[in-house]
C-alpha cells in the first residue's frame, strides 16, 4: 500500500509566514494588514492570502473588521490577566505529566536545549532567547504526550505570542527566566510532579508581572511626554 504524502498547501505556508511576522514584530498589534502590499511582497496570489488570513482570525492572532480588512489582534492589560493564570494552570500540568513520565533518555534530549536558552541569555539576545525558550516548552509538552493538553496550550500560545516575549525586555528578566527554567528542569529530572508543576506556574505568573512593571513604565514615561512603544493596551 502506498501511503501519499501531502504537501503543506500553499495557504498554511503563508500563515506560517505570517505568524512569524507578528512574533518579530513586523505586523505590530493594531496595525492593519496591507493585503496588496503581502501579495507583492511574498509573490502570491489573494486566494492563498485569504485563506492564510482566516487560519489566523480563527486563531486569535488577527481580527476581521467588516468593511475595514484584517487587523493584528492588541491584547488588553484585562486580556493578559485572564489569560496568564489559565496558561499557568495548564503549563503546569504539562510540567507535573512530563516529571511523571520521562525516560532518561528524554532528559538527555532536553540537557543540549538548555545549554542553548544559557548561552542567549548569557548573550542578551531577546529573540533567540524566546525561541529557545518556546522550543523548551513545546519539549516539555511532548514529554507530557497528552495531546488534549497540548491542544490547549498551543491555541493560547499563539495569542500570548502577541506579548510574552516582551517580558524579556524587562531588566534582569532573561536572567531570572533562565533560573526558573533552570528550576523546571531540576524538579523533572528529579521526577518531582508537584515541585515542577509548581515552579511552571511561578515561571508563567512571573512574565505576567514583567508585563505589569513594563506597563507601569510605559505609563511613566507618556506621563512625561516620552512616546513609549506600548507593551499592554489598555
Amino acid at each position: 500500500m502506498v501511503v501519499r504524502i501531502e504537501r503543506k498547501g500553499l495557504y498554511q505556508e503563508v500563515a506560517d509566514r505570517l505568524r512569524d511576522m507578528i512574533q518579530k514584530g513586523e505586523l505590530q498589534p493594531g496595525q492593519w494588514v496591507d493585503e496588496v502590499s503581502l501579495t507583492e511582497s511574498l509573490g502570491i496570489s489573494r486566494t492563498p492570502l485569504r485563506e492564510a488570513l482566516k487560519v489566523l482570525v480563527a486563531e486569535g492572532l488577527l481580527y476581521m473588521k467588516p468593511r475595514h480588512g484584517c487587523f493584528v489582534n492588541e491584547l488588553t492589560a484585562q486580556d493578559l490577566e485572564e489569560i496568564f493564570p489559565l496558561m499557568a494552570m495548564l503549563e503546569g500540568r504539562c510540567a507535573f505529566e512530563a516529571a511523571s513520565k520521562a525516560t532518561d533518555a528524554d532528559l538527555a534530549r532536553l540537557e543540549p536545549l538548555h545549554a542553548e536558552l544559557r548561552r542567549f541569555a548569557m548573550q542578551g539576545d531577546v529573540n533567540q532567547y524566546y525561541a529557545a525558550n518556546v522550543r523548551i516548552h513545546t519539549a516539555i509538552q511532548d514529554l507530557a504526550a497528552n495531546r488534549w493538553l497540548s491542544d490547549l496550550i498551543n491555541n493560547l500560545r499563539q495569542v500570548l505570542g502577541l506579548f510574552r516575549h516582551r517580558s524579556l525586555k524587562h531588566p534582569g528578566r532573561i536572567d531570572q527566566s533562565y533560573q526558573e527554567h533552570t528550576a523546571i528542569f531540576e524538579a523533572i529530572k528529579a521526577r518531582d510532579p508537584e515541585r515542577a508543576e509548581t515552579v511552571t506556574r511561578e515561571h508563567l505568573m512571573n512574565q505576567l508581572d514583567a508585563l505589569r512593571k513594563l506597563s507601569e513604565q510605559d505609563s511613566v514615561m507618556q506621563g512625561r511626554g516620552i512616546e513609549q512603544p506600548s507593551v499592554i493596551t489598555n
